[in-house]
This record gives C-alpha cells, sequence and structure tokens, in this order.
C-alpha cells in the first residue's frame, strides 16, 4: 500500500520540485535586476517601474492568453515557456539600454502570465480529486517557502559573484523546470503540437468570453470570491510600488 502511494506521488512530486525551483529562480532574478537596473540609472524610480510592469504585462496578457491556452497541448507549453523565460533571461546581461530592458521584462512578465494558468490547468488534469488539498498545501508551502528561500540564494549569490552571476543562475534554474517539465506525463496527446487547432481571432476571444461571463452570471458566489481576492492582489501590489 505505502508503495503504491509512493508511486501515486512521483509525478507530483516531480511537479513541485520543478515549480520550486523556479519560483526560487524567479526571486533570484528579480532581486538581481533590481540591482541592474538601480546601477545603470542610480534611480529608485527607474526601480519602481519593474513592478509596474508586471501588472500592466498581466493585464495586456490575460484576456487572450486563455483562449491559446485552452486550445494548445499543457505540459507542451509549459516547457516552452520554461525554456522561453530562460533565453530571454540570458540576453538580459548584454543589454546596456534601460528601454530594452523594460521591453524584454514586459515579454517575461507575458510568458510568467501565461504560465501560471497553464501549470494550474495541468494541476487540475494530474491530481486525483481526493489528492488535491494534499496537493495543495504542498504547492502552498513550495510557492511561500521561495518567497523566504529565494532571496537568501541571491544573497548567497551576490556574496560569492554578481547579479549578472545570479541571473544566469535563474536562466538555468528555468531550464533544470523544462527539463523537470519534460518528465511529466502528456495528458493530452491529442494536441501533442505547439499549434492551435483553430486561429485565435476576435471572433473566438468574443466566443470565449461569452462562455466566460455566462459562467460568472451563473456562479456569482464564486466569481465575487475570486473578483475581490484578485482586487486585494492588486490593491497589495501597488503598495509594494509605493513602498
Amino acid at each position: 500500500m505505502i508503495k503504491n502511494k509512493l508511486k501515486s506521488w512521483k509525478y507530483p512530486s516531480i511537479l513541485l520540485l520543478g515549480i520550486g525551483v523556479s519560483n526560487i529562480g524567479e526571486w533570484i532574478y528579480f532581486i538581481a535586476l533590481n540591482l541592474i537596473v538601480l546601477d545603470m540609472t542610480g534611480s529608485p524610480l527607474a526601480v519602481s517601474g519593474l513592478y509596474i510592469i508586471k501588472p500592466l504585462a498581466t493585464l495586456l496578457t490575460n484576456f487572450w492568453a486563455g483562449s491559446v491556452i485552452d486550445r494548445l497541448n499543457k505540459r507542451n507549453l509549459m516547457i516552452f515557456l520554461d525554456i522561453f523565460r530562460a533565453s530571454f533571461i540570458v540576453l538580459l546581461p548584454f543589454m546596456d539600454s534601460i528601454s530594452l530592458i523594460y521591453l524584454v521584462v514586459f515579454i517575461l512578465n507575458m510568458a510568467s502570465s501565461m504560465f501560471e494558468p497553464t501549470s494550474m490547468t495541468y494541476i487540475t488534469k494530474l491530481i486525483p480529486k481526493e489528492e488535491r488539498k494534499r496537493f495543495n498545501s504542498l504547492y502552498s508551502l513550495v510557492t511561500s517557502g521561495a518567497f523566504l528561500t529565494g532571496p537568501a540564494f541571491a544573497g548567497l549569490l551576490f556574496v560569492i559573484g554578481t547579479p549578472i552571476f545570479a541571473i544566469y543562475t535563474n536562466a538555468i534554474t528555468l531550464f533544470l523546470s523544462g527539463l523537470l517539465t519534460f518528465l511529466m506525463p502528456d495528458l493530452e496527446g491529442h494536441t501533442s503540437s505547439l499549434a492551435t487547432q483553430n486561429n485565435v481571432s476576435i471572433k473566438l476571444l468574443k466566443k470565449d468570453w461569452d462562455v466566460v461571463m455566462n459562467f460568472s452570471r451563473q456562479q456569482t458566489y464564486i466569481f465575487i470570491i475570486y473578483f475581490l481576492f484578485s482586487s486585494v492582489m492588486v490593491v497589495m501590489a501597488s503598495a509594494i510600488v509605493l513602498i
């Protein structure tokens, strides 16, 4: 029985490891990038711009990303987004223009905005309903733990190296996350490529949004809870920028 239990948690364990590595790397990258921008410009205002880019990229991505994600293979998309982000992060140390850095950070945050709903969809498909409470508690532990261990690792890397070294370390963690995701099962064999089954168009987006609005009207309680939670997160992000 214990052997079967361990076997059933093989893939969830790999997934949690990949998520943990990716989250720690994201903190290392963000702190290092703050220091690089501050060193380049000497302006705290320029650093605060990095915090503004993230919600802006999210707003400009979320209204169409769901339509694309629904029509793609979730596992392959997660691998692609990890490798894509790692490739762009490697380019950051070579940029001497703050405008180019902002542009790359914007693209990276768009990719991150797509990665989160993709991973949540994949997790829902992978984890059986009776195991989701336990998995969610471990998921929260991993993501919350990265909030502490990420800056700690970043500080250690700054002691033994430079912010640029930390940036490269983050790129490596994303590559590792992509490799770990590659070990996960393909739950959607019928959509094995990154090509969409239907061309994404305004008409298709409108159709998907109609589905979302109908669901929101039918499930008012769920919509209110989600709306309040999202609003609180926006307020918290804004407070960080003001601080």
